[in-house]
């Protein structure tokens, strides 16, 4: 009975395994057919949560209740200090934005132009605000641009709303 590993003929050689190198070429396409399949709505729904929890953290430490803190005032007049806004306007502005465009990111609606204006902000903050962090505003803005370039993906509000009127 012949075998993979014993020869039919004795004086043939018994066959060895295929070279390292390309076993590990199969076991990288391997894997990375596997992480190919990874779907698009579970990447894009990450990358709307996880930066809109950032900006809605940041938007409660800004209020109590329905105002403003006066911390938040001193924030903004002081250590943000943007140019040529009004720090109270800026600090109205901001802190409205960081309660709006985040649950329009987890919601899924208007996702792409809730990024862009998260985008947006950070791009502010990065500047003019905090430079030295870009590692992680850059970490920020890649997932918001991900969203913007493909979409919020099927567990949105967006494709329930784009759903029912392509059917009509």
């Amino acid at each position: 009975m012949k075998t993979l590993d014993t020869p039919a003929d004795p004086t043939e050689k018994p066959t060895a395994n295929p070279p390292l190198d390309q076993r590990l070429a199969g076991w990288i396409d391997t894997g990375n057919a596997i992480m190919a399949k990874t779907p698009h709505a579970l990447i894009a729904l990450g990358a709307r949560i996880f930066p809109a929890a950032v900006f809605w953290l940041s938007g409660r430490t800004k209020v109590d209740g329905f105002s403003l803190k006066n911390s938040t005032f001193f924030l903004f007049e002081h250590e943000y200090a943007l140019p040529l806004i009004d720090p109270a306007f800026a600090a109205y502005m901001a802190t409205i934005a960081e309660h709006v465009f985040p649950v329009m990111l987890v919601i899924g609606l208007a996702t792409r132009y809730a990024a862009l204006s998260l985008l947006i902000m950070t791009a502010v903050i990065q500047f003019f605000v905090y430079p030295e962090a870009w590692v992680t505003h850059g970490l920020w803005a890649v997932a918001l641009a991900y969203v913007m370039a493909r979409g919020p993906g099927m567990f949105s509000l967006d494709a329930l709303i784009a759903r029912r009127y392509r059917k009509g």
